[in-house]
């Protein structure tokens, strides 16, 4: 490369060994050619490639030159930001000045200078740049059509940042590693559909009622997924329909016939996301699917390099593969973070079909928000969205009013016929029951499943119970014990043995486990249906003899948090004379959604944040990453050394801080609440290992069969 008049041309990077370096010039056009093409699937190519050649132009000065050889530390990101804010950028000025500290808030044109703000950073004194603009000839860029209201243009703001942070990480990764990473690969969808097609090849020849009905939503989710143009679609298929094989058909024949990128399936919880990434690995192969949640684990055995490994780990960053299974709290938080890790991935969202599992788990607080999002992914960026679920949580309405004319198509035609097929159960009130009633009724039956909604209560039930086959699952279990019990409770009930079962919430979704009698504490109609979903799964018993009872446990009321949903519910069960009819459930989500009212779908003002900021382009990226947070953050993590989790606990006392040790660690860890804590302190049982971390310290305050006791030295429970 030859600089006119320019013997030393200024430079960017400079390889760890010294032997290499890398011009600005040439990181500014290769980081724009690589933002061009990210942004190329929803029309912001113009604008992305602008990016790329502005990001870093604050390398030419003599000072960041002086940086590169051990000189005091330099803003260079402010400089390129000043440029596009000067020419009318808006957009491309926020991408800029955030490209390493993260998309910051737009503050107010009075903000002084220097505050965190754009305008505060607008006003800052930069070191002078000199010869950038002889090497850099900068073109027009036009932003696509988008309308004209606040969050529309926050969340473009967001992509173009996204294509902008990746390309200037795979652009240094390049040349710091002197030869492009492993990234990309993988199977087209074609491929992938037509390794599905084998898959359930044998299934089309279905010997008895049951599974010719599931192949029969199989083959209309492959026709529709070939045959629908791109937009919104819910998948409404009851419990034991299949809807994992079939949701995963429609989005693989809709990603090869109409030319989507990838698919990336969101689970809200990270106890099933591994029996469905799973599913997907039998289907389509090891090198094809990327699971990206706190659990994954790309480790590799010191001193062994695995290429598959290396490149899915490479993968999560940006999710450049062709299947992702991640969860709900990776997804849209991500969607609306500002940091440079967390939105580096998104522009790779365009272009895809993602299909939201159990879509009725969408967190209220962050409702409106979360339905905005899929909104915009749907009407400007190419998306194909699925809400997929056997019980749909009646989201049109939002829908019409966050983004007026984007209408949900059914893939499954007549639910109502499918639910009649389907139903596998009875409901049955039982009205107030106390707490030795409900045992007794356990007692009484060799097999059975109990749901209910404090962790204190199913430890109180689960004592009372004959000590063979019994068993408790809570979110005071780590995922480790969890999964070890739910392997033993699968094989009891295959075996025909003793086994039951006190559990939380958490079996309710997606654990594929299959009861014949079931009870379930008050709770909302949602929850009372994915509870009965564990009850007759296979349909091998007369769904009038599969009882689901509904109790209300005498002495207490229902949490707060879910006061309303118990009151949404008992309206349903008087309404309906099956509440579990698709009617009935419209029914319970519209009505549930009236009783809590407009403004708690968005808890934390996220939308009117960013519509008040429309003016200037000033939105608060830095203060809503902060307030969007999908799980309370008023839990601290406690590491429990049992079992492999030992060995991982002692490297962390020793110091070692690493992504791959949190994600083993993840596996032996138990989150709790302030009053928990504070009496595992007050009893000694903890040491501190970082902010927010603990280890405990007392393992007879762990039982691997119930969990972390909540009798702490006072020998009471209490609602967690």
């Amino acid at each position: 490369m030859e600089y006119p008049a320019q013997s030393h041309p200024p430079l960017a990077h400079i390889s760890a060994d010294g032997k290499r370096a890398q011009s600005v010039r040439d990181h500014l056009l290769g980081t724009a050619a690589l933002a061009e093409t990210f942004a190329r699937p929803f029309g912001g190519q113009e604008q992305a490639y602008l990016a790329g050649l502005l990001h870093d132009i604050g390398k030419y000065s003599a000072a960041f030159q002086r940086r590169l050889r051990g000189g005091p530390k330099v803003d260079h990101a402010t400089a390129g930001a000043k440029v596009a804010y000067g020419a009318r950028q808006p957009e491309v000025a926020f991408a800029v000045a955030g490209h390493h500290g993260g998309l910051p808030d737009g503050g107010a044109q009075t903000d002084p200078e220097g505050a965190g703000t754009l305008f505060g950073r607008l006003k800052k004194e930069t070191p002078p740049c000199e010869g950038w603009e002889s090497e850099i000839p900068l073109p027009a860029a036009h932003r696509p059509p988008l309308p004209g209201d606040g969050f529309a243009a926050s969340f473009y703001t967001r992509m173009l940042y996204s294509c902008l942070v990746d390309a200037d990480y795979l652009d240094t990764e390049t040349f710091m590693n002197g030869t492009p990473a492993p990234r990309g690969g993988g199977a087209a969808p074609d491929e992938l559909l037509q390794r599905l097609q084998t898959y359930i090849a044998p299934w089309w020849n279905a010997k008895n009622e049951l599974n010719r009905k599931r192949c029969d939503i199989l083959r209309a989710c492959l026709d529709a997924g070939k045959s629908a143009t791109p937009g919104l679609f819910a998948l409404t298929v009851p419990t034991g329909g299949g809807k994992t094989v079939s949701s995963l058909a429609f989005a693989l024949a809709h990603a090869a016939e109409k030319g989507k990128q990838r698919v990336i399936y969101v689970i809200p919880y990270t106890s099933i996301i591994d029996q469905t990434a799973e599913v997907f690995r039998e289907i389509l192969g090891e090198e094809n699917v990327i699971e990206h949640h706190s659990g994954a684990d790309f480790s590799m055995p010191e001193g062994e390099f695995d290429p598959c490994l290396y490149r899915k780990a490479l993968a999560t960053e940006n999710w450049d593969a062709p299947v992702i299974v991640t969860t709900a709290v990776q997804f849209f938080e991500s969607l609306f973070a500002n940091r440079a890790s967390r939105c580096r991935k998104l522009h790779n969202i365009a272009d895809s079909v993602v299909v939201f599992d159990e879509a009725q788990t969408l967190p209220v607080p962050y409702l409106r928000p979360c339905v905005a999002a899929i909104g915009q992914l749907v009407q400007f960026y190419g998306v194909t969205a699925v809400l997929c679920t056997a019980t749909q949580p009646a989201l049109q309405p939002l829908f019409d009013t966050l983004t007026p004319g984007l209408k949900m198509r059914e893939i499954c035609p007549d639910t109502d016929t499918l639910y009649r097929f389907f139903r596998r159960t009875k409901l049955r009130q039982a009205g107030e029951l106390t707490a030795e009633e409900v045992t007794a009724q356990l007692c009484d039956a060799p097999q059975a499943l109990c749901v209910v909604n404090r962790r204190a209560t199913a430890q109180q039930l689960y004592a009372a119970l004959p000590a063979e086959g019994r068993y408790c699952l809570t979110t005071l279990l780590c995922p480790s014990d969890r999964k070890r019990l739910l392997k033993e409770i699968r094989a009891r009930l295959q075996d025909g043995l003793p086994c039951r079962v006190v559990s939380t919430s958490l079996i309710e979704a997606g654990v594929d486990v299959d009861f014949p009698a079931v009870w379930r504490e008050e709770a909302g109609l949602d929850s009372i249906l994915q509870t009965a979903g564990r009850c007759n799964r296979e349909g091998k018993r007369p769904a009038e003899e599969s009882i689901v009872t509904v109790f209300r446990l005498a002495g207490q009321r229902a949490p707060s948090m879910i006061g309303q949903n118990v009151d949404a519910a008992r309206q349903a069960f008087s309404l309906f004379e099956d509440p579990a009819t698709p009617a009935a459930i419209e029914h319970y989500f519209s009505f549930y959604r009236t009783l809590k009212g407009d403004a708690a779908l968005d808890k934390q003002n996220i939308l009117p944040a960013f519509c008040r900021g429309l003016q200037g382009r000033i939105f608060p990226f830095a203060s809503v990453a902060e307030m969007f947070r999908l799980i309370d953050s008023d839990t601290v993590t406690v590491y429990l050394p049992v079992d492999a989790g030992a060995p991982l606990i002692d490297r962390l006392r020793r110091g070692e801080v690493s992504r791959t040790l949190f994600r083993q660690l993840g596996q032996f860890t138990v989150n709790i609440y302030p009053d928990h804590l504070q009496k595992l302190l007050s009893a000694g049982a903890l040491e501190a290992v970082g902010d927010g971390m603990y280890i405990l310290t007392d393992l007879h305050l762990y039982d691997r069969e119930t969990g972390l006791s909540l009798d702490v030295e006072t020998g009471q429970g209490w609602f967690v």
